[in-house]
Order: C-alpha cells, then sequence, then structure tokens
C-alpha cells in the first residue's frame, strides 16, 4: 500500500513466513495428492494453510479426513501463526525465528566458548532483553496451554479433540481437529472447559502479558482497596 515493495521483500519474517506456507501446501499437497489429484490437492492446500497460518479460521472442507502427517502440520501453524504486528494470533513468525536463532547461538556458544557472535534479526542486533522477554513469553505461553490443557482434559474427549481445542482457541485459529474439526463445534465441552477456552481467546487475542498484567493490576487494586478498609476501621 506505501509502494515499499523492496523493503518487504528484505524482511526477514516475510521471507521465512513465506518458507514455511510455501513448504506446508507442498507437503500437504504430496501428502493428499491422490485424492483429488495433485492440482486438486494444492488448490485445497493452499486455501487450508492459509487459513489456519493467519488464524482467520475459514475452511473449504473437512480436513479432518486427511492424512495424520498433513494433520500434524494444520496443528504445527496454528501455534506459528501470524506475522508480529498483525491482529492474527499465534506464538508469531518472528519470535518463532529468534528462538530457533537463540538455540543455535546458545549450542554455537557450547562449542566455542571464546568467539564472540551476536544474535541479528533483519540485519540488526536482537537486543538481550528483548531475546529475555521472547523467552519468558515462550515458557508463560506453554505453561497456559498445559495448565488449559489439564483441565479441558477432565471432560475425557480424546486426546485429538482436547489438545486441538485447546491449541485452537488459545491461538485464535477456528477449527481444531475430531469433534471441533471445520464440520464441528464446542458444544460438548462442559461450562468449566469452556470458561478455560474463554479466557485462552482472549490471552490469545490479547496477547499473555496484557492479561496477565490485567490480572495483576486488579490484585493491587484489591489489596489496596483492604488496606484502606483496614485503616479506616483502625481508626
Amino acid at each position: 500500500m506505501t509502494k515499499k515493495i523492496k523493503d518487504a521483500l528484505k524482511s526477514e519474517e516475510f521471507k521465512w513466513y513465506t518458507i514455511i506456507v510455501v513448504t506446508a501446501i507442498v507437503l500437504i499437497s504430496l501428502n493428499t495428492g491422490g485424492v483429488n489429484g495433485f492440482f486438486g490437492a494444492i488448490h485445497d492446500a493452499a486455501f487450508q494453510v492459509s487459513s489456519i497460518i493467519t488464524t482467520t479460521g475459514y475452511a473449504t472442507l473437512d480436513f479432518n479426513y486427511w492424512p495424520l502427517f498433513s494433520k500434524v502440520i494444520l496443528v504445527i501453524l496454528m501455534f506459528i501463526g501470524a506475522c508480529a504486528g498483525s491482529t492474527g494470533g499465534g506464538i508469531k513468525v518472528s519470535r518463532i525465528v529468534i528462538l530457533f536463532k537463540s538455540i543455535c547461538h546458545e549450542i554455537s556458544y557450547q562449542m566455542h566458548k571464546r568467539s564472540v557472535k551476536v544474535l541479528k534479526f533483519d540485519g540488526k542486533k536482537v537486543a538481550s532483553d528483548i531475546t529475555h522477554s521472547i523467552h519468558v513469553y515462550f515458557v508463560v505461553y506453554m505453561f497456559i496451554f498445559f495448565i488449559s490443557l489439564l483441565i479441558v482434559s477432565l471432560d475425557n474427549h480424546d486426546f485429538t479433540t482436547t489438545f486441538t481445542a485447546v491449541a485452537t482457541t488459545l491461538n485464535n485459529v477456528g477449527p481444531g481437529l475430531e469433534l471441533v474439526g471445520p464440520m464441528g463445534n464446542f458444544s460438548q465441552f462442559s461450562a468449566l472447559s469452556k470458561f478455560v477456552m474463554m479466557f485462552d481467546m482472549l490471552v490469545g487475542r490479547l496477547e499473555v502479558f496484557p492479561m496477565l498484567l490485567l490480572f495483576a493490576l486488579g490484585k493491587n487494586k484489591i489489596m489496596s482497596h483492604k488496606i484502606r478498609l483496614s485503616k479506616i476501621r483502625s481508626e
């Protein structure tokens, strides 16, 4: 829109995003090509991959009937999500790339402790506080995911339904697999599970730290209110 196409093409996040999308489409097309023919498979795979990774939530077919390999790719795309700064859900491509580079950086450091290497993204040095915040974000994100998964599992649905139900709500994707697939819904879950997944949707949409900050501020207000009441009573 700003006619700065060259700048967009230079973006490292955009390059990784394109690689992920194209790779997913090719792999799913090869895996499902025997159903509707290869070109039909490309058409179906392109739409479902684009819908899942952008967390748009549309579906043109029931991918519950796809081979397990293709369904696993879709679940991975749910967690990756869109690019940073977008309104899409997921962990975001830039965080995934920086996490991957951090792992490579740490392995290199362990092998050559005297070497000095700088972690870069988009050709610029990534500050240590940014990498730290991404690491903390990932830990908190996974903590919320597994706690939610544990609570929702009390409904005793099959593992695929439970796992993808939490994954799709936390990442704001829409459809999951099995009972919560594109032709299913979430009506069979208990009220407790629905409240958990509603919380996950808010975390996924508003990001992890703003939600936690909201609860922290609420807790501080309650504590300050209790302190005021205790002062009034003492007076």
